[in-house]
């Protein structure tokens, strides 16, 4: 029986790999990825040569079938995710869930999470903090928004440059005029990160790249 990687990739600035990463990338039979083009470009980059196959949220399960077969019948397979740790507001979480129920070797190869990243520098308390990734789009959010008013732990959120200012709007209305942190960008060329009250932040926030939220706590 083979075994999988859990390999967390740069979400911006490719130097951020570990060579660790680099290694078991080098090291695997086959690589699982959410985009194919996405994890050829970083392959590239570093000039290695492997198998690629395709996961993502709409990917049959016969697609997740196959790569635990191919790991029950010896090959060892790294999971990536276009940026950062898989798993995390990721849909390699049914990948690893599935091999964990065959009874597969699951190690970590850890790295860049844009969640944490986001954190260190938002200047809100670390010792407690609740992620919560995506909001629903549609049904449950205003259920999600009302509990988010009630935690008393820093809150991390991530957000698409299309929702970032409905979502701002949103956590305005429904938590209060809190202290936030909005990334931008992070490790890339045109990072920024915003900081003060939600009602300050919003005027400058250019709706451009991925974004963390990180909320103060109730």
């Amino acid at each position: 029986m083979g075994k999988i990687y859990v390999v967390s990739t740069p979400i911006g600035n490719l130097s951020d790999i570990t060579l660790r990463a680099l290694e078991t990338l080098e090291s695997v039979d086959i690589i699982a990825c959410e985009d194919t083009r996405h994890t050829l470009q970083l392959l590239n980059h570093f000039e290695i040569k492997k198998p690629l196959v395709s996961y993502h949220q709409h990917s049959k399960i016969g697609k997740i079938e196959q790569i635990i077969s191919s790991i029950l019948e010896g090959k060892n397979v790294a999971v990536v995710t276009d940026a950062g740790t898989p798993g995390i507001s990721d849909p390699g979480e049914i990948l690893i869930r599935e091999a964990i129920k065959n009874e597969i070797e699951v190690e970590p190869i850890p790295g860049v999470s844009a969640a944490i990243t986001a954190l260190s520098i938002s200047g809100l308390p670390t010792d407690e903090f609740i992620f919560i990734g995506f909001l629903p789009h549609k049904k449950g959010r205003q259920t999600k928004l009302k509990e988010l008013a009630t935690l008393n732990r820093t809150i991390i959120l991530y957000e698409s440059p299309f929702r970032i200012i409905k979502l701002l709007n949103e956590l305005l209305e429904f938590v209060g005029d809190r202290q936030v942190a909005v990334s931008r960008e992070l490790t890339k060329k045109f990072e920024e990160t915003y900081r003060g009250k939600i009602s300050e932040v919003l005027p400058n926030i250019k709706e451009k790249g991925e974004f963390v939220v990180i909320l103060e706590g109730k």
